[in-house]
């Protein structure tokens, strides 16, 4: 898996990359959140060390109208490679309820 990692970050085009920060840290999606009128699961990871929870699921949460929030006790920036099994589980009980 760091193998993996390591090597989408060299495929990636580095003003690309570095540009991304700012356009992750800086844009407001607060308006767009509070449109949401469908049904919405937020999942995310206690200690993402990327994507701090408190300024992104918790808040999400709050802005998106009858949302779901699952919260993974220990759950990295990469629940798709670490919780799997886990994130499968609780999308496909999302989607059938």
């Amino acid at each position: 898996m760091i193998d993996a990692f390591w090597m989408q970050g060299l495929m990636a085009g580095h003003k690309n990359t570095f540009d991304c920060i700012q356009a992750f840290s800086e844009t407001d999606f607060t308006e767009d959140l509070k449109k949401f009128d469908i049904p919405t699961l937020i999942i995310h990871g206690d200690d993402d060390q990327i994507v701090p929870i408190a300024t992104s699921a918790l808040l999400a949460a709050k802005l998106v109208k009858d949302s779901v929030l699952k919260i993974y006790e220990g759950g990295s920036h990469s629940l798709g490679d670490t919780s799997k099994d886990r994130l499968n589980d609780d999308l496909l009980a999302f989607v059938q309820s």
